[in-house]
């Protein structure tokens, strides 16, 4: 009997032990120059439809790199929103929107859409279904992406005109120039593939 309580308390020990080394390892991403993330991102459905990899680059820049399958062919929007939580359940109550839950985009300033930090170029998919894109940015480090609450890579179904509305065009009440929903989103609509991002 003692050798087996002995047993049980290293294994409960070691167990402690993996969860804090695997907390530690977290921990020490965040502050690294070379820090990693990235993301499964899924549709609606749960299924995995592509992948994300965030990593830290000289001179204050992050590269981003996506791959993605199994989505509708055109230019999709593709932003980093701020919270880390990829609920399809979470639906928002004005459009209809699956992943709620991610919240909006991802911003460490105080600008509106195009100058979000989350704020990514376009997705391009072709026919086949299939897309990937690399991009440099210095509007964020992997740190800042693992903060308390997380974050999230969000695809949207359509294209993100970067709130370049020429003024020829009007707002609702006869302005010209973006409405607040552009400033917003970049009239990008609904968000169909989530994915939250973690240190890898």
């Amino acid at each position: 009997m003692p050798g087996r309580i002995h047993l049980a308390l290293a294994v409960t020990l070691g167990v402690g032990a993996a969860a804090l080394c695997v907390s530690g390892v977290a921990q020490a991403m965040r502050g690294r120059p070379d820090a990693q993330a990235g993301a499964v991102i899924r549709n609606a459905e749960g299924r995995a439809v592509g992948s994300l990899r965030i990593e830290n680059e000289r001179y204050g820049k992050s590269r981003v790199t996506v791959t993605v399958t199994g989505l509708p062919a055109g230019y999709h929007g593709f932003h980093v929103h701020t919270k880390g939580a990829c609920d399809p359940r979470s639906i928002d109550p004005a459009t209809g929107s699956p992943f709620f839950s991610a919240g909006g985009h991802f911003n460490l300033g105080s600008g509106s859409h195009p100058e979000h930090s989350g704020d990514l170029p376009a997705l391009l998919v072709g026919a086949d279904g299939t897309g990937s894109a690399s991009s440099s940015t210095d509007r964020f480090r992997v740190r800042q992406l693992l903060d308390r609450d997380g974050s999230a890579i969000m695809i949207h179904a359509g294209p993100d005109n970067q709130a370049n509305i020429p003024d020829r065009y009007r707002q609702v009440d006869g302005t010209p120039g973006p409405d607040a929903e552009t400033l917003k989103t970049g009239d990008s609509g609904a968000r169909i593939a989530c994915g939250v991002i973690t240190a890898r």
